[in-house]
């Protein structure tokens, strides 16, 4: 068997069927410019971008079991290792349609009947070989595993989007490094104001708590830093916004196996995401470690600044 990734992840894993049209999505209609086909789900990309990096990822969500499956030799192609993911013949992905506008803005419509999270009995002695596990949403259906994973000392990374009620409440508390999108934190908080939501998902035990808000920036609190802080986003052209926030968490997990402060895996996640929404799809334009240290060094990268909370409410 290979070595075991330092960052393993299950959660979604999907095929989209992708249509860009010649309008924003706002106009309500538009002609179709190109239609493509490309993989995707959260974690999918998250651990596409790792590699991509330079990292060692790894799946460990279910898979088919056929060696053809297009979905395994997608992650192999990737650079995401498979070995110890269990396979299923009844396990296949999520199917998403999305439509991209001319503005780089999505509309994702999915179905998720099928087989997510991973085997309960997953093995700790793989789980107890890496050091950071990402988990999606869909890790709900495998919780016991995520708080296995805890306890062997792995960092869980939370890519959370919506709600499925006390489950999702538990997998939220289980994340050490907790990124969500800034909608959504809102809804489940009932805050507005990032600051007040960043003390509101705030827990002794967590490391970081992350929002993220597309052209608006990140906002995020860190164990390490005194401070809740904003990092203005960077000014790129936008392509394609699909898999950004996924390819942020997996540079942000990336960035964690360094030994980055919270600040600095920010920095290195959100230029990461901000070179992916360059090209289509959710893969196509996952940067090279290379190329974000290069966007890191340029002049036009921004910096992060502490701000109090009257100023926080990007609502404003």
């Amino acid at each position: 068997m290979p070595a075991v990734p330092s960052i393993l992840g299950f959660g979604a894993i999907a095929i989209d069927d992708i249509v860009y049209v010649d309008q924003p999505l706002s106009a309500g209609k538009g002609k179709v410019l190109q239609s493509a086909r490309a993989f995707g789900g959260n974690v999918a990309t998250a651990l596409a971008a790792v590699a991509r990096l330079g990292g060692s990822a790894g799946f460990v969500g279910w898979l088919g079991s056929a060696a053809d499956d297009a979905v395994l030799c997608d992650l192999v192609a990737s650079g995401v290792e498979t070995a110890f993911a269990p396979r299923h013949p009844h396990a296949r992905p999520v199917r998403s349609r999305i439509t991209v506008g001319s503005d780089g803005e999505r509309f994702i419509a999915y179905d998720d009947e099928a087989m997510l999270g991973t085997a309960p009995d997953f093995p700790d002695e793989v789980l107890s070989r890496a050091t950071v596990l990402i988990v999606d949403s869909y890790g709900i259906g495998s919780l016991d595993v995520v708080a296995r994973a805890r306890d062997l000392g792995l960092a869980i990374l939370g890519d959370v989007e919506w709600s499925h009620g006390p489950a999702t409440e538990r997998l939220i508390g289980l994340c050490d490094h907790l990124i969500l999108p800034l909608g959504f934190a809102r809804t489940a908080t009932g805050r507005q104001a990032p600051a007040e939501i960043l003390d509101a998902l705030w827990l002794p035990s967590r490391s970081a708590v992350v929002l993220t808000d597309g052209g608006r920036g990140v906002f995020y609190r860190g164990r390490d830093e005194t401070g809740l802080w904003h990092l203005p986003p960077h000014r790129v052209a936008v392509v394609d916004s699909t898999g950004a926030g996924d390819c942020f968490h997996g540079a942000y997990a990336l960035a964690l196996t360094r030994g980055a402060d919270t600040g600095g895996r920010v920095a290195f996640a959100a230029a990461a995401a901000a070179l992916s929404i360059t090209g289509r799809g959710g893969r196509e334009a996952l940067p090279t470690d290379d190329q974000v240290k290069e966007l890191l060094a340029s002049t036009n990268a921004p910096s992060a600044v502490e701000l109090k909370y009257a100023r926080l409410d990007t609502g404003t």
